[in-house]
This record gives C-alpha cells, structure tokens and sequence, in this order.
C-alpha cells in the first residue's frame, strides 16, 4: 500500500439558515468523521453564525457560517467535495489548500 501524503486544508461551509445548534454540529462531526475514517485529522472548527449571503442561494438570504481546518491525501478530497454538493443542509462550501 502507498503511503499516504497528507495536505492541510482549510474549509468554509454555509449551512440553511433553518439549522440548529445541534445540527450545525452534526455537520461538523460528520466532515470530521469523513476526514478521520480515511487517515486524516481534522483540526478545530470555529462557528461564525448566521450571516447575510450577498446573493440569494436556493431562495436563502442568510446562512450559518463553519470554518474548519483538517489534513487529508488529495486523492480523497474530491469524494468530501461531492458529498458536500449532495448534502441537503449545507447550501455553499469552499475547500482551499493551507499555506504552511
């Protein structure tokens, strides 16, 4: 097997404004679990809040902010992103590379 070589990542993702506390953490725990079950960490996350989007999304003007920081093999990225797109709670997200 292939040694896998980690990247540090950062992601901000926009939940429906519809969400709870305990839903904005159940989307958190799940990118964290998806990160963990596939050799990576997941670093702190930091929740901003509700937010005004600057342009309407899916009918929604606002949106719960959730930065987070995690590192993952870059082969595996595009599985998070597209489940991500799939998800129903989460209108929006951006992963970007970290610079050391």
């Amino acid at each position: 097997m292939v040694a896998q070589r980690l990247r540090d990542y950062e992601i901000v993702f926009i939940l429906t404004p519809e969400a709870n506390e305990d839903e904005v953490e159940a989307a958190v725990e799940r990118i964290s679990a998806f990160v963990t079950d596939r050799g990576g960490s997941f670093g702190e996350h930091e929740v901003w809040g509700l937010r005004r989007l600057a342009y309407p999304i899916n009918k929604f003007m606002e949106g719960i902010y959730v930065l987070a920081n995690f590192s993952l093999d870059a082969s595996d990225l595009l599985e998070l992103e597209r489940s991500l797109t799939t998800s129903e709670d989460v209108i929006r997200h951006l992963v970007t590379k970290a610079i050391a």
